[in-house]
């Protein structure tokens, strides 16, 4: 007797297993850190990508260069995912993460290929990566959160990278001010919030004009012509209520006969509309910041009264406003009180490039801030916020968890050699998977010197005889293309960041070699699933560009 056909699955969907599925995963994978391996370290090159509208981003930002291209393989998608993890938590070695989880997986391949089985392969790599947050950990130097000078180090090493990197010193100094006005003591440690950092950004001007406001600045414009322009020791009101007739829940008809009865009507509105600017007054209140709208007639007692006025403010900037200024926000006109206003040097409205704009600046000791990014175009504009949010981040870390090490790949080729020496005390194959863990991390000192024109067979000779030699600061000098002692070219990045690719790359990795079997459902368009068995999957791991 025939054995009857079983159809399990439905119809159109495929089913990759075994090594095809394997191999088609790791493949997917390793494009993608193929694809930001250039872009590393201080002499990356960027990318230009074109969305389907034709706007153009140019970046090395290994999260913003995987964020805008169109990744369908799924493997390609984990790739994705890690970078945008790596970035929200630590802001900065989103380049390294998918760099190194690639080079993992390409190791793993080989001991594939030699038939060890890749859970074997796993738990060698889970154990590596144990030991070399270990290694990291000892390796790592303490140092005091507020110290101003060492903050500027570490944000110059991740300006550095970037084509913010000839300014990179100006921009320190507004970034570490930034963090330290906005960082909370608690207990014994600092806390962080990096939206109290408000980041805006305007072209047409140099990227040297960028600066630090002590305050917040809004993209609004004063509301009525009639009102100041300037004020300074402002008095500031925040209202999270309409200055404005409100208008009843239900459906309401009033009835007028004659003019006299319009007119009527209306001035009592004006009446209800002065009495709450007469509270504004009242309170000596200076300057009105709304979060609703403010009716006209309301705009002319507030420029009569010299108050100035601001509408349609977001709630998370009157948030910032309420840190910045101390004032408190409002929903109740009628029960503002002087207790309830906040202060500022001055408020004015200046133009930048084509509108206008409001600056609260002077506040005392404001925790939140505002910085105002520049830059000659808006392409420059846009990779000058991107650069300045990593330094945020990576000052940030540091001010957090107050560990550093010396950059330039140094951490990674000493780990290495520490995994190397460790894997011998190993039996087995789970030996063979730490020490391909090891290797996999020498690939960031390597594609660092790679992309600063070194040789690299050269470079890891030479790196390994260095970090044998029992120092922890030998790492790539790209500047002059050779192995050197980086610490005394303060080279500085946080301990935080390192951690983060370590244990992001690794699970990546390891999630990806556990996979076996890939069912695919088919598509509802016309699409023919591709050669390799999922739709999407062939040709370059199914990514549109």
């Amino acid at each position: 007797m025939t054995t009857p056909q079983i159809v399990l699955l439905k119809e159109g969907t495929t089913q990759t297993k075994g090594n095809d599925a394997q191999k088609n995963n790791i493949s997917a994978a390793k494009l993608i850190g193929e694809l930001v391996r250039t872009s590393l370290g201080p002499r990356g090159m960027d990318k230009m990508l074109v969305d389907t509208l034709g706007d153009v981003t140019i970046t090395n930002d290994g999260a913003t260069i995987l964020k805008e291209i169109d990744v369908q393989h799924p493997a390609a998608k984990m790739m994705v995912e890690i970078s945008k993890a790596t970035d929200t938590e630590v802001g900065d070695g989103t380049t390294s993460t998918v760099v190194l989880a690639g080079a993992l997986l390409e190791k793993a391949e080989e001991l594939i290929g030699k038939n060890v089985h890749p859970t074997v392969v796993v738990d060698g790599f889970k154990k590596a990566s144990e030991k070399a947050i270990a290694e990291l950990q000892q390796i790592g130097i303490k140092v005091d959160p507020l110290d101003k000078k060492l903050l500027k180090k570490v944000a110059v090493t991740t300006l550095s990278s970037k084509l913010v990197s000839s300014n990179s010193d100006e921009l320190a100094d507004i970034i570490v001010d930034a963090i330290l006005s906005v960082a909370e003591k608690v207990g014994d440690k600092y806390k962080v919030d990096t939206d109290n950092v408000k980041l805006e950004k305007r072209g047409s001007s140099s990227i040297k004009n960028t600066e630090l406001i002590h305050g917040i600045v809004l993209d609004k414009e004063v509301v009525h012509g009639g009102m100041p322009k300037r004020i300074e020791n402002a008095k500031i009101a925040l209202l999270n209520a309409p200055l404005e007739i409100e208008k009843t829940e239900f459906d309401a008809k009033i009835n007028i006969n004659s003019p006299d009865q319009m007119q009527i009507y209306i001035d009592e509105e004006n009446k209800m509309l002065k009495k709450l600017v007469d509270k504004i007054v009242a309170s000596g209140a200076n300057i009105v910041l709304c979060q609703k709208g403010i009716d006209d007639m309301a705009q002319y007692y507030l420029a009569k009264a010299n108050i100035l006025g601001v509408r349609r403010i977001k709630e998370s900037d009157l948030t910032k406003l309420s840190k910045a200024t101390g004032a408190r926000i409002v929903t109740n006109i009628n029960e503002l009180t002087d207790k309830d206003l906040g202060s500022a040097k001055i408020v004015e409205e200046r133009q930048v490039e084509s509108d206008k704009w409001v600056f609260i600046e002077g506040c005392k000791n404001p925790k939140a801030v505002s910085i105002l990014a520049r830059g000659g175009s808006q392409r420059v504009v846009d990779e000058v916020e991107r650069s300045i949010h990593d330094a945020l981040m990576a000052v940030k870390d540091v001010v957090e968890y107050p560990v550093i090490l010396v950059g330039g790949g140094a951490p990674e080729a000493r780990v290495a050699a520490k995994l190397r020496e460790w894997a011998n005390s190993l039996e087995g194959r789970p030996q063979l998977a730490a020490q391909k863990f090891a290797e996999g991390l020498e690939t960031i000192p390597l594609v660092l010197a790679e992309n600063a024109g070194m040789d690299p067979l050269d470079t890891q000779v030479q790196l390994r005889s260095k970090a044998t030699s029992g120092k922890a600061t030998f790492g790539i000098d790209v500047t002059n293309a050779k192995v050197a002692d980086l610490e005394s070219q303060n080279v500085i990045e946080p301990l935080a960041v390192k951690e983060q690719v370590v244990n992001a790359a690794t699970e990546a990795a390891c999630m990806i070699l556990r996979i076996d079997d890939v069912i695919a459902a088919s598509k509802s368009s016309s699409h023919a699933p591709s050669p390799a068995g999922l739709p999407g999957m062939g040709g370059m791991g199914g990514m549109d560009m």
